[in-house]
C-alpha cells in the first residue's frame, strides 16, 4: 500500500513538471501560448486529466502491471511563435523526457544519501524507477508521445503529411505496441536506472557524504 501511495505521488509530481517544463521551453522559445493558457504552473489541478493522470496509472497499480505511466493535459502551443523553428519544436519536445530524466537522477543521489531509511529509500527508488519509464515511454516515437514530436522536426514534408494521417490513430497504435511490446520500455529503463545509480554512487563516494 506504502508504495502504491509513493507512487501516485511520483506519478503527480513527474506530470506536472514534465508539463510545466513544455510550457517554459515554449515560452523561452518565443510562445506566449501556454502562459496565456496558465500551464506554466507547479499547480496539479492545471495538468491533471482524470483518464491519463489518474485512471489509468491506478488501474495499472492495481493490476500490479511492471510498467506504470501516465500523461497530462498537453500544454498548448503554437510553433509559429518558435524563433528557431524546427529547433524550438525539438528542443520543446525534448523538455519533457529531460525533466523526468533529471528528476530520477536527483532521486539516484537521494537514494545513496538515505541508505538506512527504508521508507526514505523505497520513496526514492520508485521515484528513480517511475521517470525514467515515464522518460522512456514518452520517447516512443508514436504520436502523440514526445519522441513523434522530435521525430517530426527531421521528417520531409509528405513524411509529415503521413505521420499527420497517422495521428488520428496515435493512442491505438500506442495501445496495441504496449500490449504486445511494453516490456521494451522496461528493458530499455533498466539500464539507464543502473547508469544513474552508479554516477549518483560514484558522486556521493568522490563528495565524501
Amino acid at each position: 500500500m506504502l508504495e502504491i501511495i509513493f507512487k501516485v505521488i511520483h506519478l503527480i509530481i513527474a506530470v506536472v513538471l514534465h508539463e510545466t517544463a513544455h510550457g517554459l521551453a515554449a515560452s523561452k522559445e518565443g510562445d506566449p501560448t501556454p502562459l496565456r493558457a496558465g500551464r506554466i504552473s507547479l499547480n496539479p489541478l492545471k495538468h491533471i486529466d482524470p483518464f491519463f493522470t489518474v485512471l489509468l496509472p491506478l488501474l495499472l497499480i492495481l493490476s500490479g502491471s511492471p510498467i506504470v505511466f501516465g500523461a497530462a493535459k498537453p500544454v498548448p502551443i503554437n510553433p509559429f511563435y518558435f524563433k528557431r523553428g524546427r529547433l524550438s519544436f525539438a528542443i520543446v519536445s525534448a523538455s519533457g523526457i529531460s525533466i523526468n530524466l533529471l528528476l530520477a537522477f536527483i532521486f539516484s543521489l537521494l537514494l545513496f544519501l538515505f541508505p538506512h531509511n527504508t521508507v526514505l529509500s523505497t520513496f526514492f527508488s520508485v521515484g528513480v524507477w517511475l521517470n525514467i519509464i515515464l522518460a522512456v515511454f514518452n520517447a516512443i516515437p508514436i504520436p502523440p508521445l514526445d519522441g513523434s514530436r522530435i521525430l517530426y522536426v527531421f521528417l520531409n514534408p509528405s513524411q509529415r503529411r503521413t505521420f499527420d494521417e497517422i495521428e488520428r490513430y496515435g493512442y491505438l497504435i500506442l495501445f496495441i505496441f504496449l500490449y504486445f511490446f511494453g516490456d521494451i520500455v522496461f528493458r530499455i529503463a533498466m539500464p539507464i536506472a543502473n547508469i544513474f545509480f552508479l554516477i549518483a554512487k560514484q558522486m556521493i563516494k568522490i563528495g565524501g557524504i
